[in-house]
């Protein structure tokens, strides 16, 4: 599965940026600023969460689906990759992926959590035949514990089922980490499935920053990107900075990054 085969990136943001305000802001906001889609945090705070009743997730993709809009994806907290049994990871991530389908959403984001590579290989087997039955895939974001693309993909490819499981490349976390854009898609290679932009001040100071005011290379990125054919989220850590800007001073810039790596 080449992303990179001529295609076109759509623009989502995540709900991350907009805590506390709800999905019903969210989708208004999306629309405001011209997104395709939204990646829906996975979290009490946003209202969207494996708990929610038949109901509500009937609710929740209505919602969005008259604003024309599509959830992206629905990032969970999964650590596919801890060290420790199987089966409550197993669990948790095929709630997730029920939830996904119920919601129309194409994927579940998980994080490494860990860096039991085997372990989380297995765990990315054990969900492969719901993947396949739902069409939800699991995206492995660049991040924590597996923070390069080189990590990300040594995980990809010993679970071995690249049409139900991808990579997250979130463009901070490997660069920080001292591996350059271009060395991140190789290393991700086929496996890429969708792309989180984000800036911010150093590689050493992670506080958000607008695009293009701080070190990450996103230019670098973008030029490696033209003809990506998937979903670019931008990802606008206001639940963790909330002494940060609000998320819609930052969409002109994540759609205009979109609008010149697209041409």
């Amino acid at each position: 599965m080449n992303v990179l085969q001529g295609g076109s990136m759509r623009l989502a943001f995540s709900t991350l940026g907009m805590p506390g305000q709800g999905l019903a802001r969210a989708v208004e906001t999306a629309v405001a600023y011209g997104c395709a889609g939204l990646e829906l945090r996975l979290h009490p705070d946003t209202g969207v969460h494996a708990g929610l009743s038949p109901a509500r997730r009937a609710e929740v993709r209505a919602a969005v689906g008259a604003a024309r809009l599509e959830i992206s994806a629905l990032a969970g907290y999964v650590g596919i990759a801890v060290t420790g049994p199987d089966e409550p990871v197993v669990r948790e991530l095929r709630e997730d992926l029920v939830l996904a389908a119920d919601l129309g959403a194409p994927a579940v984001r998980v994080f490494p959590g860990g860096q039991d590579l085997e372990a989380g290989a297995r765990r990315l087997r054990a969900v492969a035949d719901l993947c396949a039955e739902s069409g939800v895939r699991v995206l492995v974001e660049t991040h924590d514990a597996m923070p390069t693309g080189a990590a990300v993909g040594r995980l990809l490819d010993a679970a071995s089922v690249p049409e139900t499981a991808g990579a997250l490349w979130d463009v901070l976390h490997p660069w920080r980490h001292g591996e350059a854009p271009a060395g991140t898609l190789a290393a991700l290679g086929d496996h890429l499935a969708y792309v989180q932009i984000k800036d911010a001040v150093s590689a050493d100071d992670t506080t958000p920053v607008p695009l293009w005011a701080g070190g990450v290379p996103l230019d670098g990125c973008g030029d490696l990107l033209r003809g990506f054919g998937g979903w670019v989220c931008l990802e606008w850590e206001r639940a963790w900075y909330p002494q940060v800007a609000p998320v819609e001073e930052i969409l002109p810039g994540a759609r205009e990054w979109v609008a010149r790596f697209s041409a």
